[in-house]
C-alpha cells in the first residue's frame, strides 16, 4: 500500500470510529488527509469501498494472526489462550478498527451484513477449535457456538476495559485475568 492510500485508510478508520460511517463524508476524509477528491478516487471509488477495504484488511489481519499462532500448538487450551492474547493485542493496537466492526455489526444494510459475515466467519474459526478441543477431551463439554461467541466477546470486553481504564492497558496483566476466568473455566479437570 503506498503512502497516500495508507493515509486515506488510516484517516478513514479514525473518522469512522470517532464519528460513525454515516456522519463521515468524503470531503472530511480528503480535508483531513490533505488530498484532492481526485486523489482519493484514484485509490478508492467510494466511501463504501474505503469501508469495505478497511473491514476486509482488518479481519484478514485478525484471522491470519490466529491461523499462524494456533498452528504452533497441538493443545486446544493453548490455542484458545493464543486467540485471547491476539484479540487483546489487536484491541490495543487497532482500537478504531474494532470500534468500527462492532458499531456496524447490527443492521440490515449491505455494510452491516458484510461486517456480520466477516465476524461470524471469525467466530466460526474459534468454534471449530472449541469443537476439536471438546472431541479431544481437552475442553469441557458445552455448546461450541456459545463458547466461541464468548471468546469473541472478549474483544468487546477488552475494548470496554480499555475505554474505562485510565491507564494504558497492560496486555500481559489483562491476559492473565482472562486466562484465570475464561480459560480455566474451559479446562477439563
Amino acid at each position: 500500500m503506498n503512502k497516500t492510500k495508507r493515509k486515506i485508510f488510516e484517516t478513514s478508520m479514525k473518522l469512522f470510529a470517532e464519528k460513525g460511517y454515516d456522519a463521515t463524508s468524503i470531503e472530511e476524509i480528503t480535508a483531513t488527509v490533505g488530498v484532492a477528491k481526485g486523489t482519493l478516487y484514484y485509490h478508492f471509488s467510494s466511501k463504501e469501498e474505503i469501508f469495505n477495504f478497511l473491514v476486509e484488511e482488518g479481519i484478514k489481519l485478525l484471522q491470519n494472526s490466529i491461523d499462524i499462532k494456533t498452528s504452533k500448538f497441538n493443545n486446544y487450551i493453548d490455542k484458545i489462550k493464543a486467540i485471547i492474547l491476539i484479540q487483546i493485542k489487536i484491541v490495543v493496537k487497532y482500537e478504531d478498527l474494532i470500534t468500527i466492526l462492532l458499531s456496524q455489526f447490527w443492521g440490515h444494510e449491505t455494510r452491516h451484513q458484510k461486517c456480520q459475515k466477516h465476524i461470524l466467519e471469525y467466530v466460526n474459526k474459534i468454534e471449530k477449535i472449541v469443537e476439536e478441543g471438546i472431541k479431544a477431551g481437552e475442553i469441557k463439554q458445552g455448546n461450541p457456538q456459545a463458547i466461541a461467541s464468548e471468546i469473541y466477546g472478549l474483544i468487546c470486553s477488552s475494548l470496554v476495559y480499555k475505554i474505562r481504564s485510565e491507564e494504558k492497558i497492560e496486555i500481559d496483566k489483562l491476559f492473565k485475568e482472562f486466562e484465570n476466568t475464561v480459560v480455566e473455566g474451559l479446562r477439563v479437570k
